[in-house]
């Protein structure tokens, strides 16, 4: 099963939501449904317990009035009259034998629980109970009479509350099909809402789909969808937007790597051919061997620095720590660009010191970078400076060369690969050597140390900055000599 028809094979988000709404207005629909019933059952039951109350209030009054043999035998007429209306009424005043004194609708049965069991003061418990297709809802009391020596009697009153089930059975059916009904009413304005309101989502999946690498350019609707949908979409907007800054870099790279290949290449195939054209002198394929084998280190190195600057890009670039003296690495360096400076006349001057956790190697090389950068553009006759510092937990080297500002436009991308400013480069030394990979590559390493490396012009050279932090920046060495030293030159 293909990936896509498994994704089709998914409930859609509009069926989800609109389930959901349909489950959730359903629940809320029969709670309130619930309540209802249960509130309405509350209701008859405590309608229920007022008339009974009533009613054995009545005959409690009426028993009141028995003090003497002739009231006790005229007492059945009395209940007679008084209860004898109420057609769904049952009564029933029984002696502490069972012996029944009055009974009012004795088809009526009253369970035998309720009859043992009367409750002696108010107010009396209800008991309810099914017989038939009736159902009963009564209670029952135990009341005195005032003769001497009389035994209280027992007085149960029974409700035929049958009209009040028919009325909730009635009422639970009409709720269930308005639940039903609310339901239904409920998915269709659901899944309306929800396609009106993931419309802009669909607009945005569309485009989506349109995207491809040659438009990379476009961009999401902003302003047409709510808002949380405008920022899913300003978030795009910018993920698409570092997409094409990538894929721009990206493709300016490769063309770069093809420029810088392809010269040394056409140089080794035309001296090739050149030589091969005709018979030559051992002295003469020697030549060009010689120059071959430059081209060939040219075209090692670059593919060295690439492999380097790639390994930095998957998180290989792992230094070995281990004490830096900064002092010692500049100094070292220094001895191997004197005679380069001593050739151009540049006074190469060091000031400060500072010890850092690294990898030596490729400190130096990232130092290194920068001095020989700098040599290339101080003029003859000028000064390279390199100050050692410390500030807080991070130590900072500090190349200084006179030259010629470099310019705002090209500060940006300095640091990027095979990028060559196009300054005046009427004083450059051996421009045509590097291919622009230098300042990336100590980039590169001093962002392996979490460190950073920054350029600043100034009104008489730039200066270029690698702070880096130190670990254990209690670290001895770090005391800056008095004096700054000074190679010849």
């Amino acid at each position: 099963m293909s990936h896509t028809a498994a994704i089709r094979r998914r409930a859609s988000l509009t069926t989800r939501l609109t389930l959901l709404f349909a489950l959730v207005a359903s629940l809320a629909l029969a709670l309130l449904g619930g309540v209802t019933l249960l509130a309405l059952d509350e209701h008859f039951e405590a309608q229920d317990r007022g008339i009974l109350h009533s009613h054995l209030q009545q005959a409690r009054s009426l028993l009141l009035r028995v003090d003497n043999a002739e009231a006790l035998q005229a007492l059945p007429g009395e209940l007679e009259r008084a209860f004898g209306s109420h057609s769904d009424l049952v009564v029933r005043v029984q002696e502490a034998s069972g012996q029944a004194l009055f009974m009012q609708a004795p088809e009526a049965h009253i369970p035998a629980d309720l009859l043992a069991n009367p409750a002696q003061t108010h107010p009396a418990p209800l008991l309810t109970w099914r017989e038939g297709d009736h159902m009963w809802r009564g209670s029952a009391m135990l009341m005195p009479l005032p003769v001497d020596g009389a035994v209280p009697v027992t007085v149960a009153m029974a409700l035929d509350i049958h009209h009040h089930e028919a009325f909730v059975t009635s009422f639970r059916r009409a709720l269930i099909g308005y639940v039903l009904l609310a339901a239904l009413g409920s998915a269709l304005l659901g899944a309306w809402a929800v396609r009106s309101g993931l419309k802009p989502l669909a607009v945005m999946r569309a485009q989506a789909g349109r995207i491809g690498a040659g438009q990379l350019d476009a961009r999401m609707p902003v302003d047409e969808g709510p808002v949380e949908l405008a920022e899913m979409a300003s978030a795009l907007n910018a993920m698409l937007a570092r997409l094409q800054e990538s894929f721009e870099r990206l493709r300016a790279y490769s063309s770069d790597i093809a420029h810088e290949l392809r010269t040394p290449l056409s140089n080794l195939m035309t001296q090739t051919q050149v030589t091969l054209s005709q018979p030559r002198s051992t002295a003469d394929y020697r030549e060009t061997l010689a120059s071959n084998a430059e081209e060939l280190e040219r075209l090692s190195r670059t593919v060295s620095d690439m492999l380097f600057l790639a390994k930095s890009d998957h998180g290989l670039l792992l230094p070995s720590p281990e004490r830096v003296e900064l002092r010692t690495e500049v100094q070292a360096l220094f001895e191997f660009y004197e005679a380069l400076a001593l050739e151009a006349d540049v006074s190469l001057t060091q000031k400060g010191a500072a010890t850092v956790m690294g990898d030596r190697l490729m400190l130096r090389r990232a130092i290194g970078n920068l001095l020989s950068n700098a040599l290339q553009h101080t003029p003859i006759g000028g000064k390279l400076e390199v100050n050692i510092s410390t500030k807080d937990d991070c130590a900072c080297v500090t190349v200084f060369n006179e030259g010629t500002p470099i310019s705002t436009d090209a500060l940006p991308h300095l640091f990027d690969r095979f990028y060559r400013a196009q300054a005046d480069r009427s004083h450059v030394r051996n421009s045509g050597e590097g291919a622009g990979l230098g300042l990336a590559i100590t980039q590169a390493i001093v962002q392996a140390h979490a460190g950073d490396v920054s350029v600043t012009p100034r009104a008489t050279g730039n200066a270029f900055a690698i702070r880096i932090p130190r670990v254990g920046g209690h670290l001895a060495g770090d005391r800056a000599p008095a004096e700054g030293s000074k190679l010849p030159r």
